[in-house]
């Protein structure tokens, strides 16, 4: 039976950095890939229940901090009956975002669905990851914009100097995540999913058991089981976090200090949003990158700019090509010590003496107890290995029957809306509909201010495939100072740039610098996953004055040869 209740909550923001500042990292790429390609795609596109822009749960971090084993069942709704012989139709490990998405997608099929958490519903994203540092660079928003008294000038406002309090802050991050993570485990009981408290793994074929380290623990079986045990912080070898002084994006969204001067290793998406926030609260900061630029998962011409906004006319500093072979937290009234050696030659550079160093070098998969040997699965670095469709490999490279696995621990595409698509994508297989995702039409944002925001391949990326396949692309731009809503907020800087075919206008990738680009994208990414042309979307309508026609003038601006309409050819899933 299904339910009548709906949801629709809204929150994103994918952390996921491609970066690394620290010595011998082997932090995670955005992508993964270990599939082979499928005659025909369906494309999954993104739900809109609670919170599924945010990071995959850690089933398990804090293990001294479970609750005794308990079932929490909802009242409100039927979770159907389950498969003959069976517990249940679905058992999901992890109540993060992607868990959180894929069990309501069940329940809404008309599976009975259980999912099993460790640690608390939500995950690293509504507990340690974007919906707290949301609620951070909110904050360092309204502070950037009362501190710039030109800016405030030029509106006819004037302000007295602007000041916050600390823990005030904090507490806001704190309240927020609080607020969701009761949301999101309203809405799976209001709906029927099943909630069993503890730590969740694999005992064989379509049985797990789940319970306390060291207590008691219950087998239940289920038709179709889903791992989503997300992602931790990755700390590079040499490396002592001590949660004080030297800290990880979990320690740093609590803001139990804003210190003068603080490292952050690596200058992906979490270094340059904690750079953000620690710049408008008054902090020096200085980045240590492990390559020769800053940014490295960003688009060059969109990094190039950032940098020129978002780095250079702020109290930050860089070292780029280096390592960061040994960091010692400050005790004895010695100040945190930072080993520097050049990434390429290994030869010693300097010691900085700082306040505070943030690791920002990645993310690591969860995926150490999970029983896979259990079913002969083995890890790849980390990863657990799984085809297009998300269903798990054994070690002799076989498909595991009935176990799927998404999300950070599968590592195709660390963001936590791109674990609730494919978690919504694995329920439709299990219901019995073949469904393929294209990473490709997924969307990432950075939440600077401005912000940051991509979907498709970059121009690099771009130019190779078209070398290797023999297509040529085109580049098309255009400016937010020609655009009328955004000069109304003086908030002219930024560009939207287009990469596509000039033969059938297939857009290959869209990138965005500039107020709301976190918004924006969508339009593009949703225009990647229906196949849509360009000839075909430069005739939507926008409202008018409005941000979104920095999009539209976009298409617009575009050259394609052909005015012919069909439908692009269906990517290869990453």
């Amino acid at each position: 039976m299904q339910s009548s209740i709906s949801l629709s909550l809204s929150s994103a923001s994918p952390i996921s950095v491609r970066s690394d500042g620290g010595a011998n990292s082997a932090a995670p790429d955005l992508f993964f890939s270990n599939s082979s390609t499928p005659n025909q795609l369906r494309f999954c596109g993104l739900r809109r229940e609670a919170f599924s822009g945010c990071k995959s749960s850690n089933n398990a971090v804090l293990f001294k901090q479970l609750r005794p084993k308990t079932k929490i069942s909802a009242s409100l709704s039927s979770n159907g009956n389950s498969a003959k012989g069976f517990d249940y139709d679905l058992v999901i490990i992890g109540a993060g975002v992607g868990g959180h998405g894929a069990a309501l997608h069940a329940v809404e099929k008309g599976l009975k669905t259980a999912i099993i958490e460790g640690d608390v519903v939500g995950g690293t994203c509504v507990n340690r990851g974007c919906v707290p540092s949301k609620a951070l660079l909110a904050v360092s928003g309204r502070m950037r914009e009362l501190q710039n008294e030109h800016h405030m000038k030029s509106f006819g406002l004037q302000v007295e100097a602007a000041g916050y309090d600390r823990q005030g802050v904090a507490d806001h991050a704190q309240n927020l995540a609080t607020k969701i993570r009761n949301n999101l485990t309203n809405s799976m009981k209001s709906l029927g999913v099943d909630i069993l408290t503890g730590f969740g793994s694999v005992v064989g074929p379509q049985k797990v058991k789940y319970g306390t380290v060291g207590g008691s623990e219950t087998v239940i079986t289920a038709k179709n089981i889903i791992i989503a045990t997300g992602s931790v912080p990755f700390v590079p070898k040499g490396v002592e976090v001590d949660g004080k002084t030297v800290i990880t994006s979990d320690h740093a969204l609590k803001l139990e200090t804003v210190p003068e001067w603080i490292v952050i290793v690596g200058s992906g998406y979490i270094g340059l949003e904690f750079s953000d926030v620690y710049t408008a609260l008054g902090s020096e900061v200085t980045f240590v990158e492990a390559l020769d630029q800053l940014m490295p998962g960003f688009d060059p011409e969109i990094g190039k700019l950032a940098q020129r906004v978002l780095i250079n006319p702020r109290k930050i500093d860089y070292h780029t090509g280096v390592f960061a072979t040994k960091i010692t937290p400050a005790k004895d009234g010695k100040p945190v010590q930072i080993e520097l050696i050049d990434a390429k030659t290994k030869e010693p550079k300097e010691t900085l003496e700082v306040d505070a160093a943030l690791i920002a070098t990645g993310r690591a998969p969860f995926t150490n107890g999970l029983g896979l040997e259990n079913v002969n699965v083995e890890t790849q670095r980390g990863f657990i290995p799984v085809d297009e469709r998300m269903r798990v490999i054994d070690s002799k490279g076989e498909l595991v029957p009935h176990l799927y696995c998404i999300g950070d621990a599968n590592g195709k595409m660390m963001l936590a809306h791109a674990a609730s698509a494919q978690g919504i994508s694995v329920v439709e297989q299990v219901s019995g509909k073949d469904h393929v995702l294209n990473h490709l039409s997924i969307p990432a944002a950075c939440f600077t201010h401005p912000e940051i925001s991509m979907v498709g391949l970059t121009e690099p990326q771009a130019r190779e495939k078209a070398e290797k396949e023999g297509f040529e692309i085109s580049i098309a731009k255009t400016s937010f100072k020609a655009n009328t809503k955004a000069l109304a907020e003086n908030e002219g800087e930024g560009i939207a740039k287009l990469i596509y075919r000039p033969d059938n206008g297939e857009i290959l990738g869209v990138h965005i610098f500039g107020m709301h680009a976190a918004d924006l994208i969508h339009e593009a990414s949703n225009a990647i996953a229906l196949g849509t042309r360009i000839q075909d979307i430069k005739y939507a309508v926008h409202a008018h004055p409005t941000l979104s026609e920095v999009i539209d003038e976009l298409f617009k601006s575009a050259k394609v040869k052909s005015d012919v309409s069909s439908a692009v050819a269906e990517p290869v899933p990453v």
